[in-house]
């Protein structure tokens, strides 16, 4: 059975110490097997005290989220950004390392809500930049056992990869570390058949996060649960899965995601009706 995360983004923007320490008691007591750990910036969260914390809860680093505000990019953007860019994913990696996290994953190739127009040479010539920027992260977290999952997002919020199709053809010539991020939110939007999607996502997935068609708790809405996670049994994905929905209490994380309006009764509720239903489906 899948170990069940959870993103403390539901509850708090940024994930520092101060929001661990108060919100990792509470995601245990809930019954959450793991946990999300997003990196807005460089130490919002030190390594070593969250996984002390993490052991005393009984909590597993299911995975390090990697964050691209604007100015984070690796693609059509000058050196300086790519360079810095390569070191903040390179921080990530270690921080997943410190924690135990098998994974970083997110939209690593470019800054979230970034759109422009490829032709399909461009689009070639952007895939093959993105491969070369990515090499050294790869390479580092090769070294340190951690895999990147590289996360299509939906077309409002990238145009360099929407569908795992688009993604596969991203990673081509890349080690074997680094895969894809399946997102159920973004599957939903992009994909006309998101189990066939899943299953060809199949050999390449590294992480997986799950939220509700609308972004609230899985099971309260149309996605085809039972369905989604017996094609995800036959991909031979053996890692967590994780609820990542978000808070729209915090302003700045509620205008990032677009979340204009409650998902659920409270932030607990989400977390825990997500998870009940999660462990009917899994077993």
């Amino acid at each position: 059975m899948h170990a069940i995360g959870v993103n403390p983004w539901v509850w708090a923007s940024p994930v520092d110490d101060k929001a661990l320490a108060e919100l990792v008691p509470r995601i245990a007591a809930f019954g959450f097997d793991a946990i999300e750990l997003p990196i807005e910036q460089p130490g919002d969260w030190d390594p070593v005290r969250t996984r002390d914390l993490l052991a005393t809860h009984g909590l597993a680093a299911a995975g390090v989220c990697a964050v691209t505000p604007p100015g984070r990019d690796l693609v059509d953007a000058a050196p300086a950004v790519v360079e810095a860019t390569v070191e903040y994913l390179k921080g990530c990696v270690d921080s997943a390392a410190a924690v135990g996290a098998p994974c970083v994953g997110g939209p690593v190739y470019a800054a979230v809500g970034r759109t422009w127009r490829m032709t399909p040479a461009a689009r070639v010539a952007c895939y093959a930049d993105f491969r070369e920027a990515l090499a050294p992260v790869a390479d580092h977290a090769g070294e340190r056992g951690v895999s990147i999952g590289v996360e299509p997002l939906n077309r409002y919020e990238t145009s360099v990869v929407n569908t795992v199709e688009q993604t596969v053809e991203l990673l081509d010539g890349l080690p074997p570390n680094v895969g894809i991020m399946i997102d159920t939110y973004h599957m939903n939007i992009e994909e006309a058949d998101p189990y066939g999607a899943l299953a060809l996502a199949g050999p390449y997935i590294k992480h997986v996060q799950v939220s509700g068609t609308d972004r609230g708790a899985p099971g309260a809405d149309h996605l085809d649960w039972p369905r989604f996670f017996e094609v995800l049994a036959g991909t031979g994905y053996r890692g967590a899965v994780c609820i990542e929905s978000f808070t729209a209490e915090n302003e700045t994380i509620a205008t990032a995601a677009s979340i204009w309006r409650p998902l659920a009764p409270s932030q607990d509720r989400l977390a825990q009706d997500g998870l009940a239903y999660l462990r009917r489906i899994l077993g």
